[in-house]
């Protein structure tokens, strides 16, 4: 039987806590090349206003800077920037999302990365995104669904089963906190809820293994939610076995799908922008 997790308060994955070094290089490994890949292929530019949420400890936000330099800037923000130095045309803004202003028309660029999953605010939040960009300015959500992470390959059936315990309990923690672990498939119909157009949708499925960043980020989790695992019924052997167990050369799993899905705020009809990228046959889009 799966353990029923204690309830967190609050965002389940601490910007800040003792093991984030290990989280953002993860991410900044295993995520930046897909999500600065896109938008490149966007279009970004040189002389472009961007706006990241959630930066983190701003791998993003300082590889956007290197997109739109010389005339362009980037304003980095999260509820604990203090991983993120500003530099000349990096403005660096301690910022919640969900209760702070955020100016109209000013960006021609916005990222949201693995945030919006975790706000119950999420929609409303994604509206004042839209309101952030400028008519025909580009919104890019990057989010997991990890509705599914299957075990591929383990030492034993038993062990196969303990992930399987702990990526459930992983996403009822981020449910008890407020989160929706399954919502980057519903990421598209909410960025047109929002009233974004010319939706492009690439979905992307990364393997856990030794070695991998994917590993990385999954050990980190297991490390940072080892005191709610515990008090939601894990044994300690059982979360060194999962630790072990996932650093073993007989270990792979897949990570739930990450979605990236861009989308760009109409224009007035009696303007004719022009369009920010061109269609790229070899990736998926929706409308």
């Amino acid at each position: 039987m799966t353990a029923r997790p204690a309830a967190p308060s609050g965002y389940v994955f601490d910007n800040d806590s003792p093991h984030s070094d290990r989280h953002h290089a993860s991410l900044e490994e295993g995520l930046d090349p897909l999500t600065l890949g896109h938008l490149r292929e966007a279009g970004v530019a040189p002389g472009m206003r961007c706006l990241e949420i959630g930066a983190g400890a701003g791998s993003v936000s300082r590889a956007l800077l290197r997109m739109v330099s010389p005339g362009g800037t980037v304003t980095a923000t999260d509820i604990k920037p203090g991983r993120i130095a500003p530099e000349p045309g990096l403005t660096v803004l301690a910022h919640d999302v969900v209760t702070d202003p955020l100016p109209e028309e000013a960006y021609d660029v916005v990222v949201a990365r693995l945030v919006l999953q975790h706000l119950p605010e999420r929609q409303a939040v994604l509206r004042r995104l839209v309101r952030a960009l400028v008519p025909g300015g580009l919104l890019q959500v990057d989010e997991f669904d990890a509705g599914h992470e299957p075990c591929l390959l383990a030492p034993s059936p038993a062990d196969a089963l303990l992930y399987e315990r702990f990526t459930t309990a992983k996403a009822a923690l981020m449910r008890a906190g407020g989160g929706d672990p399954t919502w980057g498939r519903r990421a598209p119909a909410a960025l047109r809820e929002a009233g974004l157009t010319g939706l492009r949708i690439r979905p992307h499925v990364l393997v856990r293994a030794p070695g991998t960043p994917a590993l990385g980020l999954q050990l980190h989790h297991l490390a940072h939610l080892a005191p709610r695992l515990r008090d939601g019924g894990f044994g300690p052997a059982e979360l060194d076995r999962l630790g072990a167990m996932m650093r073993s050369p007989d270990f792979a799993a897949a990570t739930g799908v990450l979605y990236s899905v861009q989308g760009r705020r109409p224009a007035p009809a009696s303007s004719l922008p022009t369009p920010l990228s061109t269609p790229c046959s070899e990736c998926s889009e929706a409308t």
